[in-house]
């Protein structure tokens, strides 16, 4: 069972960068699909973006796309989370997730989650 846990969340001002990073215990991790969802506060749980297992994929929402990068090294069980442009719109917790299926938004199709970073931008 993987554990997986975020980290670099924080404080930034709008138009800022952060980079979230996301540690995998398990050694398959290289077989898992990874994605990065977030919650905002009184808002459900939405799906930020997702990258297949060879990297060779991503896949985007459409609030983030063009400002927010999704990564991986396999060699280190990590994933990242670039974001750039942020967005008072942007705060949120942050969280990862693995999935064994298909690349995909579907929150359902994720089995492990981690415990979440806090993201705040300021206006």
């Amino acid at each position: 069972q993987v554990q997986l846990v975020e980290s670099g969340g924080g404080l930034v001002q709008a138009g800022g960068s952060l980079r979230l990073s996301c540690a995998a215990s398990d050694r398959t991790f290289t077989s898992y699909v990874m994605g990065w969802f977030r919650q905002a506060p009184g808002k459900e749980r939405e799906f930020v973006a997702a990258i297949s297992w060879s990297a060779g994929s991503t896949y985007y929402a459409d609030s983030v796309k063009g400002r927010f990068t999704i990564s991986r090294d396999n060699a280190k069980n990590t994933v990242y989370l670039q974001m750039n442009g942020l967005k008072p719109e942007d705060t949120a917790v942050y969280y990862c997730a693995a999935s064994s299926w298909f690349l995909s938004g579907k929150m359902s199709e994720y089995g492990y989650w981690g415990q979440g970073t806090q993201v705040t931008v300021s206006s």
